[in-house]
């Protein structure tokens, strides 16, 4: 059973940063994904399980950063220059391989809100 722990999420000013945490049970190919309200859930990110790739929407482009420590089994999302926009849960998932389409596993979610 796959298991993903989100943490980092809260309140911040626009402009600021935050940095996300999803720990896995195991190694797998991570990403993140959010869901303003009233909106459909929307890629972010994802990392290859080597973390040798990364790969961002182009709203986040510039401003995220993912990354992952593969002895922790952890994957992070550095986020910056918030704006209100970026507001949503926020999802950590994962899938057993980079080649595959679907996202498996799912976290429970981290709130991040963004006050203008």
């Amino acid at each position: 059973q796959v298991q993903l722990a989100e943490s980092g999420g809260g309140l911040v000013q626009a402009g600021g940063s935050l940095r996300l945490s999803c720990a896995a049970s195991g190694r797998y190919t991570m990403g993140w994904f959010r869901q303003a309200p009233g909106k459909e859930r929307e890629f972010v990110s994802w990392i290859r399980r080597s973390g040798g790739s990364t790969y961002y929407a182009d709203s986040v482009k510039g401003r995220f950063t993912i990354s992952r420590d593969n002895a922790k089994n952890t994957v992070y999302l550095q986020m910056n220059i918030l704006k209100p926009e970026d507001t949503a849960v926020y999802y950590c998932a994962a899938k057993t391989s980079d080649y595959v389409h679907r996202w498996d596993y799912w976290g429970q979610g981290t709130q991040v809100t963004v006050s203008s």
